[in-house]
């Protein structure tokens, strides 16, 4: 592992297809960690695309809440509809869908001495013509997956 503690693994075979993997460590135990993250439009803090990230429903978050999130990428106006798929005490996975394409975020979050380690993969399904743009995608969300390292420690230690 790097010295920075970030652990590069699991892309994706197909360029029409990113998977981007990083494990990281923070400070923030993980019972904290996973009530910051099973809110999406949290994402508004630590995702460098998210412009806005706005719940859909009402009441507490649960497995089906859903949130309209909007991004920049590659500097187009990305809007996808995510839903919470699963939480557990040690995880947390959402999947958000438009017309072009399919992410599923699963992070995975386990004690590390006093604080956490995270697990956090997307991974994309490109549809229809945005196939073609597989291969700009794969290197943009590699730079993102280093962001998102970089935001999420500093917005879950700002906790």
């Amino acid at each position: 592992m790097p010295r920075s503690g970030v652990r590069r693994s699991g892309r994706g075979k197909s360029p029409a297809v990113p998977t981007v993997t990083r494990t990281f460590r923070v400070q923030t135990p993980p019972d904290r960690v996973l009530a910051y993250l099973e809110d999406f439009s949290h994402a508004e803090e630590w995702d460098p695309g998210t412009v806005s990230c706005t719940r859909l429903d009402d009441g507490p978050v649960q497995v089906g809440s859903r949130w309209r999130n909007v991004s920049k990428v590659l500097g187009t106006k990305a809007e996808l509809t995510y839903e919470l798929l699963e939480r557990t005490d040690d995880r947390v996975v959402f999947r958000g869908e438009n017309d072009g394409s399919v992410a599923t975020d699963d992070i995975r979050v386990r004690p590390y001495g006093g604080g956490s380690e995270l697990r956090y993969q997307v991974h994309i399904e490109l549809k229809g013509l945005a196939k073609l743009a597989g291969p700009a995608m794969r290197l943009y969300f590699e730079k993102v997956g280093n962001d998102v390292v970089k935001e999420l420690t500093a917005a879950l230690e700002r906790r």
